[in-house]
């Protein structure tokens, strides 16, 4: 016997749904590499736990061509440099006070297998968040990363 949500509860679900995942992007620019059609995409988000800070997110995005000549049509590398400042001034949220620290953006680089991520870490004694951009593998580790840091004051 199946079980059938009630629509309250879906719409309630829907409503919740953009606060419980990481932020959203949009592009706000891309670069050509090479004859090929090889790009260096470039990303916007804001934090959706800390207002003031926008990151910016680079990442290369292979071309059909590149595809088709390589062989590996379902994966893009896993390079990506991040960026965060301050925009505006500095609201803490709820946010994750852990030493793991809370993904904040994510984007799928392959099928399945790989993520694109960028996790906030709080960094209390220095009075600073860290923005960690990485790749997340399920099979293996990637040490493919970039840092940036937004100050929160004097330390």
């Amino acid at each position: 016997m199946r079980k059938v949500l009630a629509p309250a509860f879906l719409a309630a679900l829907m409503t919740a749904a953009p606060a419980l995942s990481p932020a959203a992007a949009e592009e706000v620019g891309q670069v050509g590499v090479d004859w090929v059609g090889n790009d260096i995409l470039i990303e916007a988000f804001q934090d959706p736990k800390v207002q003031g800070v926008t990151c910016h997110l680079a990442y290369f995005d292979r071309s059909l061509i590149d595809r088709v000549s390589n062989g590996n049509w379902f994966e893009d590398p896993s390079y990506s440099a991040v960026d965060c400042t301050q925009t505006g001034p500095i609201t803490l949220g709820n946010i994750d006070r852990g030493e793991e620290g809370e993904e904040v953006f994510s984007e799928g680089r392959s099928l399945i297998l790989k993520s694109l991520k960028v996790t906030r870490i709080y960094d209390e004694k220095n009075k600073a968040l860290i923005y960690l951009g990485h790749a997340s593998e399920l099979t293996q580790g990637s040490g493919k990363m970039s840092l940036s840091v937004v100050p929160l004051g004097q330390p």
